[in-house]
């Protein structure tokens, strides 16, 4: 039998984000789902308590960390480079298909 609560409470979880908070550790998945006997996987499942989870581990509550804005700037940054390429691609692609059309 699991000792996680049938229904996890948002309460809960507020709770020991604060509780963790205040003791000047980082407020993680593994740390919140030691205080609350909640799973990480019904944490990171159920949006809403991810989302309390994720306010209470960044500096400031719900404002992006330099580190974290800088990582998720990268990231769009390789995603536009691979759909910039693949626009390309296709313009490529189209203009060779002009050509073998003008050509027949």
């Amino acid at each position: 039998m699991s000792s996680q609560p049938a229904s996890p409470s948002p309460a809960a979880v507020r709770d020991a984000c604060a509780r963790i908070a205040g003791t000047g550790k980082a407020v993680t998945f593994t740390a919140v789902a030691g205080q609350t006997g909640i799973s990480r996987t019904t944490l990171y499942r159920r949006h809403d308590l991810r989302q309390l989870i994720e306010q209470h581990s960044e500096p400031g509550g719900s404002q992006l960390s330099l580190d974290r804005m800088a990582a998720e700037i990268d990231q769009l940054r390789h995603a536009l480079e691979a759909t910039a390429a693949s626009v390309r691609r296709h313009e490529e692609q189209i203009r060779s298909l002009n050509r073998t059309m003008r050509a027949s």
